[in-house]
C-alpha cells in the first residue's frame, strides 16, 4: 500500500537552481509525484505551517527563511513514504547527514538545509493539506 508525504524544496535550494537535480534524486527514490507548485509562503503562511515550532528559539528565523523567496512543495506518493523520504533528505544539519543524502548534495547550513520532509503519516496529511486542494491531488494526478 502507498502512503503520501510532504517535500518543499527551500529558497535556498529555488535560489541556486537545483530544483531539477533535486527531483531527480527523488523520482530516481522511486517516489511519485502527485502534485507540484511553485509558492512564495508570507510570513502568516509560514507561521501557520511551522506552528508546532512556534516558542522554539528558531522558529522566528525559520519563518523569515521561508518566506524569503519562492518554494516548490511537492506531495509524494510510495510505499513508507515518510520513513523512506527522511532518510532520502538525510539529517537537518548537513554536516551530520549521510553520504548521498539530497542535505549532503544540496545544503549549506542547518538553517539552509535545501528541503522539507513530513516526519509523520499524520503530519504529511496536514502538511499536504496546507498547500494542495483534494481536487489538485485526485485530479491532475491520479493513478
Amino acid at each position: 500500500m502507498s502512503n503520501r508525504t510532504l517535500a518543499i524544496i527551500k529558497p535556498d535550494a529555488v535560489k541556486k537552481n537545483i530544483i531539477g537535480q533535486i527531483i531527480t534524486k527523488i523520482t530516481e527514490a522511486g517516489f511519485k509525484i502527485k502534485a507540484i507548485k511553485m509558492v512564495r509562503l508570507t510570513k502568516d503562511s509560514a507561521g501557520g505551517f511551522y506552528e508546532v515550532h512556534k516558542g522554539r528559539p528558531f522558529y522566528d528565523e525559520l519563518v523569515s527563511f521561508m518566506s524569503s523567496g519562492p518554494c516548490v512543495p511537492i506531495a509524494l506518493e510510495k510505499e513508507n513514504a515518510v520513513a523512506d523520504f527522511r532518510k532520502l533528505i538525510g539529517a537537518t544539519d548537513p554536516a551530520k547527514a549521510e553520504e548521498g543524502t539530497i542535505r549532503k548534495l544540496f545544503a549549506s547550513s542547518l538553517g539552509e538545509n535545501a528541503i522539507h520532509g513530513s516526519d509523520s503519516d499524520e503530519n504529511a496529511a496536514i502538511e499536504i493539506a496546507h498547500f494542495f486542494s483534494r481536487k489538485e491531488l485526485l485530479e491532475n494526478y491520479s493513478s
